[in-house]
């Protein structure tokens, strides 16, 4: 059975950099971002990516079956049993139609929804500090601060009720949160 861990965040809470350093410390721990998971379609060039494009330029949010489709896809196609997944669900949407999904298939089980906090000031200068693209800038990010934040609460109580949710501060080194969160997940595999 494949074990999922999601891994959310504000733009900029630094999930994506958490996770490509536990699977790199760990060879049996794959890591896909929805970012690059969508980023590679769009650079593929196909009719789809065309139209993840058209969403992910304005900041606004992907549609819920392409987005599913594209995590499952990532999912099943792991060659590896542990997988942690950045920057997903983003809406409340996506959160019920993959546990709605993840209900219909015994092969993958999510074991935990990590959350990393930080504040919208210190996302919003790490964003605007890091500037990779087109969509870093300050309007955007003030847009993709609010697609983040209006589902949050919902997310957060969904993922609470179930006893999954786990937060992490994202306000210390990279070093202390990947550190923290390794052994997290190291001790949820362990039972």
């Amino acid at each position: 059975m494949k074990k999922l861990f999601l891994i959310i965040g504000a733009p900029g809470s630094g999930k994506t950099t958490d996770a490509e350093r536990i699977a790199t410390a760990n060879n049996h721990i794959a890591h896909y971002s929805t970012g690059d998971l969508l980023r590679a379609e769009i650079a593929s060039g196909s009719e789809q990516g065309k139209i993840i494009e058209g969403f992910t330029s304005a900041g606004n949010l992907v549609p819920l079956e392409i987005v599913v489709k594209t995590i499952v896809k990532a999912i099943n196609n792991s060659p590896k049993d542990i997988i942690l997944i950045d920057g997903y669900p983003r809406s409340v949407e996506q959160m019920l139609e993959l546990h709605k999904v993840l209900q219909q298939d015994s092969k993958v089980q999510l074991v935990n929804v990590i959350e990393v906090q930080v504040s919208e000031e210190v996302a919003k200068d790490r964003v605007l500090g890091r500037a990779r693209g087109a969509d870093d800038n300050a309007e955007v990010f003030k847009n993709r601060m609010n697609v983040y934040l209006t589902p949050l609460k919902e997310i957060q109580e969904f993922y609470t009720k179930a006893g999954i949710l786990h937060v992490i501060n994202g306000e210390r080194s990279i070093e202390e949160i990947v550190t923290e969160m390794q052994t997290f997940i190291q001790s949820k595999l362990a039972i």
